[in-house]
């Protein structure tokens, strides 16, 4: 260290600030260290570092989900895929875990207190889960995907799409098309996701008719669902659904059913994930940047981690993208 602040022309704690990615040098003397290390093949003792600092270098993943739930949805991986690359280049390991009912979360909140990791990110996080709360007043840094259900008292930082006003979007879009009996297969009602695409649906009708009918974001709920409102309403012309594996389980009913998309019924699923691509016909979504949400939890952790921000929220974009099947 004392070799590459030589070369640079500044001082040590300089380059230890730099390679800290601390926000307080400025971009001329970061690109000097940042040579002088290249040039140097400089690589910081991560041992040490961490030993110095009181920290593990360790992240915890929890992922929630119940019992028999299946981790079907695309939304998984490409989140997943997000944190790992975020995490490998800052020099940080994950630990991942699982749990499947509120009395293993409360546990694992007494086991993360006490195996010393740095923080902790949460994914799939559900309405009952006393994890978020335990964690913040027992003081480790902790960012959910999504936002809690209670803001104003859980302490965490999250990150979220913009889930009520992709849903609104997409139900506008299909008004403006003409569509007039549009119904959606809404997300689990135990979920954030699912209440606020619900909602966002809700407020496009603005009085209008509704027609809900429920799933668990996997493509057999979708199917099951799309079956529901068929036999409720089977005049329906259009659906929105909360997720596109929901999506394309309605197209495959819709298909077994002789309605043809989307001339008897328009589709919109939500992610714009691999699998709408695929779909046939390809399928109409929301847009929204998942494995970019991965990435900024992790920016967003190591920022509590280092004490160097308070940040609360990331809200990110949705937007349609418009294919065949609407």
């Amino acid at each position: 260290m004392e070799q590459v602040a030589e070369r640079a022309k500044v001082s040590r704690g300089t380059v230890s600030r730099v390679i800290n990615r601390s926000a307080k040098v400025g971009p001329r003397t970061r690109a000097m260290v940042l040579r002088a290390i290249d040039e140097l093949g400089y690589v910081p003792n991560h041992a040490a570092r961490t030993l110095a600092a009181g920290r593990t270098g360790v992240v915890a993943l929890v992922l929630s989900e119940e019992r028999g739930r299946p981790f079907e949805q695309p939304y998984l991986g490409e989140i997943l895929r997000g944190i790992s690359s975020a995490a490998s280049a800052a020099g940080i390991r994950l630990m991942l875990t699982f749990t499947h009912s509120p009395a293993d979360r409360a546990g694992l909140a007494h086991d993360l207190r006490t195996q010393r990791v740095d923080g902790v990110m949460m994914i799939s996080l559900l309405q009952d889960d006393p994890l978020p709360d335990l964690l913040a007043g027992s003081g480790v840094p902790t960012v959910v995907a999504g936002r809690p259900f209670n803001p104003a008292t859980v302490k965490v930082g999250h990150v979220d799409a913009d889930n009520k006003g992709g849903a609104r979007q997409a139900t506008e879009y299909l008004i403006g098309q003409g569509r007039e009996r549009i119904a959606t297969i809404a997300g689990l009602r135990d979920t954030a996701v699912g209440i606020d695409r619900l909602s966002g649906y809700r407020q496009a009708l603005s009085g209008r008719p509704e027609l809900v009918a429920y799933g668990d974001f996997s493509e057999t709920a979708g199917a099951t669902a799309m079956q529901e409102l068929l036999e409720r309403e089977p005049l329906s012309d259009a659906v929105f659904a909360g997720s596109d594996t929901m999506a394309v389980g309605a197209l495959r009913v819709l298909e077994r059913q002789g309605r043809r998309v989307p001339d008897d019924v328009a589709v919109i699923g939500f992610e714009d994930s691999a699998i709408a691509r695929r779909a046939e016909p390809a399928l109409t979504t929301v847009h929204q940047p998942t494995e970019k949400m991965g990435q900024q939890m992790v920016e967003m952790l190591l920022t509590r981690i280092h004490g160097s921000s308070t940040e609360g929220s990331v809200m990110c974009d949705t937007s349609l993208v418009v294919r065949a099947s609407a």
